[in-house]
């Protein structure tokens, strides 16, 4: 009876209540004890963000937003499978890079890569060097038209990185993965992650350096 009492009370939780849980405990109230109000509330949370990452992966509003239904129904399917020790952010991301990719298999077309979105990184990732290729101190008129031709000229070599690689960039510059959560997603071991990164760091390079030094 008790258990049955505090399942109710879990249930009527006000939406403030919820908006304080973790990740973690919103899925798992809501595999546990079907708590809709609790998977509102993580759809919510997650909206911006993942439908951002998928428009950024597949180059496609309107696919995006079907990728990102789809995935909130595979998280739907699947919370039974939620192990309650891992963490939901890098899992979601899995989950919607699956879905994007079966979402491209199906439909025959590739993703068309944008920077136009700029992250920073930290003490365990390398996001600051993509940062390095893009920004100066001070850009004056002619800067910025260099600027443009250059963003254009990167737009155009994560294009042509191999898919991988370009998961990885997505994972890790774009949405600020830590380098183990982007492993997880992918998995695969971080020492790949890195040597990925890394080879995007060096082609992105090359894309930057005007033709006349290459030669």
């Amino acid at each position: 009876m008790n258990g049955i009492i505090e399942q109710e009370r879990l249930c009527d939780a006000e939406p403030s209540q919820r908006a304080a849980w973790s990740d973690e405990k919103l899925l798992l109230e809501y595999r546990d004890r079907n708590d809709r109000p609790a998977f509102e509330e993580l759809v919510r949370r997650y909206e911006k963000e993942l439908y951002g990452y998928l428009r950024h992966y597949l180059g496609d509003a309107e696919m995006a937003e079907d990728v990102f239904q789809q995935t909130f129904f595979q998280v739907h399917l699947k919370c039974d499978q939620f192990e309650p020790e891992r963490k939901v952010r890098p899992w979601l991301y899995a989950v919607a890079t699956n879905q994007a990719i079966d979402f491209q298999r199906r439909s025959g077309r590739h993703r068309m890569a944008s920077l136009d979105r700029r992250i920073g990184g930290d003490d365990e990732n390398d996001s600051g060097l993509f940062v390095e290729l893009f920004d100066s101190p001070q850009r004056g008129p002619a800067e910025e038209s260099q600027s443009i031709e250059q963003g254009e000229a990167v737009r155009q070599a994560v294009d042509e990185l191999p898919e991988q690689t370009r998961q990885v960039v997505m994972l890790v510059y774009f949405q600020g993965l830590k380098y183990r959560e982007a492993a997880k997603v992918l998995s695969i071991p971080v020492g790949t992650v890195k040597s990925r990164l890394h080879t995007a760091i060096q082609k992105l390079g090359e894309a930057l350096t005007p033709t006349d030094v290459r030669q």
